[in-house]
């Protein structure tokens, strides 16, 4: 039998979670969050805050837990989606990439996004092009595509959102027609 969580415990925790997304918004470094403002931000007490997380790194190593599954579960049922060519995916990746672009440019300050985000987009490139035999040669190019494509989408998200979606779509599509 499974417990149901407290609703109040709910909305502390993400009292607290938005508390350090808006404070990372505003400028802050990771490095720079603390439990006193983190709490200050949410309007809690220091005492709540430990009743939920043992310290910060806590706080944040769940908040990047919940994006990085956000951005696993989206690309997931983009893989899973037949119907729809190549190019629209993307679109829709991207799409999806600008809405949670204040989420992800904070999680671009830890390595392991950089390093998730390439493993999903590898998988999503991989099964696109049905790279079941796995060669040298298909082992290196899906390392170097995927390797771009995060390069790209970083880029954009970081100093290229004058430029739509659609476009950065059509540019990644033009470099990898095959």
């Amino acid at each position: 039998m499974t417990r149901k969580e407290d609703p109040r415990t709910i909305r502390t925790q993400e009292m607290l979670k938005n508390a350090a997304l808006t404070l990372l918004n505003d400028g802050l470094s990771i490095n720079q969050l603390s439990v006193q403002k983190v709490t200050q931000t949410a309007l809690l007490n220091r005492t709540t805050f430990y009743l939920h997380y043992q310290d910060i790194e806590g706080l944040i190593a769940q908040l990047t837990q919940e994006i990085l599954q956000e951005l696993t579960d989206k690309i997931e049922a983009l893989i899973q989606v037949q119907d729809i060519d190549e190019k629209k995916q993307l679109v829709q990746l991207l799409d999806y990439l600008y809405t949670q672009r204040h989420h992800l440019l904070i999680l671009f300050q830890l390595d392991q996004f950089e390093n998730h985000l390439f493993q999903l987009l590898k998988k999503l490139i991989e099964i696109r092009r049905h790279n079941i035999k796995s060669t040298k040669k298909t082992y290196v190019d899906s390392q170097i595509k995927t390797a771009s494509i995060v390069g790209v989408i970083m880029w954009w998200l970081k100093n290229g959102l004058h430029l739509s979606s659609d476009y950065i779509a059509e540019q990644i599509h033009l470099m990898y027609k095959a």
